[in-house]
């Protein structure tokens, strides 16, 4: 089973650490392999991806339909995700008081500056986004779907949140990937995801390129009872990342800096976002 590293952020003190319940733990593996574009996974694929047993994969699947998580289509000898998962996406995204905050702010800058704008944060060695606002100069602004992955390894969302990690789960994130991204450059790369813990350590931000003619730039942050958060902004452009950077370090900062602040005034006076 493909290891997951959390934060030690969402760990709150006094909680310790609770004994592992294995069986739910593959069976919430299960779910994780169902990514956009595989509507449908058979018991074959579920077992490629989660590293589990056919036999395992099986028993699981068949508690998962029981519950309604997975439907199973006879057709096709295959499973997709059932309507409860859907249901508990969007209460999750209509619990989070860092999106409601933080959505108004961020179409504004991507409009502002005709920029793209996300928030993202990790699940495993991947980023999912939370929110993404794309600025096309032609078609004006349009959102990705929530729930879209991107490494964690290659990208400056990823970078600036490893840089969070506390020295033993960094440690045991760079392993995971480094065996992910074996025989892809990993010397390289890894050189790559420590210069950027340095920029954001030492900046607040980071910048990458992993895309073609794409330059993004990342910061962390941090909010009380809510794990870490990434912002990022990033353009399609011909400049070299240093242009990027003199250009929107501020407009990113300055949006992490407004966010961060409405969040600590609703914490200080116990509102919410409606």
């Amino acid at each position: 089973m493909p290891d997951t590293i959390l934060s030690a952020e969402r760990i709150k003190p006094g909680q310790g650490k609770a004994t592992p319940n294995r069986s739910l733990e593959r069976g919430i593996a299960v779910l994780r392999a169902f990514r956009a574009g595989s509507s449908m996974l058979g018991n074959s694929e579920i077992a490629e991806r989660t590293g589990l047993s056919r036999s395992t994969v099986s028993r699981l699947t068949q508690s998962l339909i029981e519950t309604g998580m997975l439907e199973y289509i006879p057709k096709f000898r295959a499973y997709r995700l059932g309507v409860p998962v859907l249901s508990m996406a969007h209460a999750m995204r209509d619990s989070s008081q860092v999106l409601k905050v933080a959505t108004p702010l961020m179409t504004d800058v991507a409009v502002q500056h005709k920029i793209n704008v996300g928030l993202a944060v990790a699940d495993g060695d991947e980023m999912v986004y939370l929110e993404s606002f794309r600025y096309n100069r032609r078609q004006s602004l349009r959102t990705v779907v929530s729930g879209q992955r991107i490494p964690m390894a290659l990208t400056s969302l990823g970078r600036a949140c490893l840089a969070t990690l506390a020295p033993d789960a960094f440690g045991a994130m760079m392993r995971v990937m480094s065996d992910k991204h074996r025989g892809r450059g990993w010397l390289v790369l890894r050189q790559e995801i420590e210069a950027a813990v340095r920029s954001v350590r030492e900046k607040g931000y980071c910048v990458a390129s992993w895309q073609p003619q794409v330059v993004a730039m990342a910061t962390p942050m941090r909010f009380a009872d809510y794990g870490v958060h990434v912002l990022n902004v990033s353009v399609s452009t011909q400049q070299d990342a240093g242009a990027v950077e003199a250009a929107l370090a501020g407009p990113l900062m300055a949006l992490a800096e407004a966010i961060r602040v409405r969040m600590l005034r609703l914490e200080t006076e116990g509102g919410a976002v409606v």
